[in-house]
């Protein structure tokens, strides 16, 4: 029997640890880091924060929990991210350090229009990685969903702040290989049936074939032979889902996967992120390292957040 609570955990607190790993080295590059390898959750660094110290990721898939623990609304949770942004709601230390510039725009629109559907930039030069950074909870909540209907409000939350093709379109790739995962289906298979599916829906719904083409290196279910020079990790959303697909499938545990993710350099906290959602939901709460998960903070409130969750969501 699938444990759907222990891959829940796995999911959600592996990604908010990928998140703490990445942020005391956030914007340093792959050289630096071949030459100073991360290995442990350390602290200080880039926003000179404590260890165990997750950002802007965690707190906006904390913020969408939250919302989905009470039934799916839009509203609701473009709400949770302006209470985040205006009261400091779900962060770890009651102060906001870091916000995309897009997710910061979309969230001051929002503000000002109350429509969560036009408040994310449309235009090709906002496809950041911060909705795919934070669209995890959904591979739980919409998981037995048709695949229409999963596009549908992938799309509509990812918009939030993120609503050009490419960006619902690497969300929607995330989903459909994480809700596979939970299955507890093998990671390899869970890549390529998702593939499949995903490449049957995008010619049956005529979606757009030259963003497609742009997401070929994973449609072609080769992502992971690929040379790790050939591996770019910024924040560009097709280079963040690439490099956690190639740090999640060419390594064998979680410690491996989220510390090679960040170790590409660049976006570091928020490839960890990805990754980690990823590596925890397939190998499950237990395979993250206790001595990390220990020094998140607010952890005790992540775990409670968490067991709501299931129990609204899921359970």
């Amino acid at each position: 029997m699938i444990d759907l609570k222990n891959r829940l955990k796995g999911g959600i607190l592996g990604l908010c640890v990928g998140d703490a790993l990445g942020v005391p080295v956030e914007f340093k590059d792959r050289s630096y880091l071949s030459q100073n390898p991360l290995n442990d959750m350390i602290g200080y660094g880039t926003y000179s924060q404590l260890p165990g110290t997750w950002s802007d990721d965690s707190s906006m898939v904390f913020c969408t929990m939250d919302s989905l623990c009470r039934g799916y609304s839009i509203i609701d949770i473009a709400s949770n991210f302006l209470k985040w942004r205006e009261e400091s709601f779900w962060t770890p230390f009651g102060i906001v350090f870091d916000i995309g510039i897009s997710t910061n725009n979309a969230i001051l629109k929002f503000k000002n229009s109350r429509d969560p559907i036009k408040s994310g930039n449309s235009d090709e030069k906002s496809n950041g990685n911060g909705s795919l950074m934070r669209i995890l909870p959904l591979a739980f909540s919409i998981h037995d969903e048709s695949i229409k209907n999963r596009f549908e409000i992938i799309k509509d939350v990812s918009s939030i702040t993120h609503a050009h093709i490419r960006s619902v379109l690497a969300c929607f790739i995330y989903i459909e290989i994480t809700r596979l995962l939970i299955t507890g289906m093998d990671k390899y298979t869970a890549y390529y049936e998702a593939i499949v599916s995903l490449n049957d829906f995008f010619i049956t719904n005529n979606i757009e074939p030259e963003e497609i083409n742009l997401f070929k290196r994973i449609l072609d279910g080769q992502i992971q032979t690929h040379d790790k020079n050939l591996i770019s990790s910024s924040g560009y959303v097709i280079d963040s889902l690439e490099a956690s697909l190639w740090s999640f499938l060419t390594t064998s545990n979680f410690k491996d996967a989220v510390l090679k993710s960040i170790n590409l350099g660049g976006d570091t906290d928020t490839n960890g992120a990805i990754t980690g959602g990823l590596a925890g939901i397939h190998y499950g709460f237990d395979s993250i390292p206790p001595i990390w998960t220990r020094k998140l903070a607010r952890i005790k409130d992540i775990l409670n957040l968490t067991e709501k969750f299931y129990k609204t969501t899921i359970n």
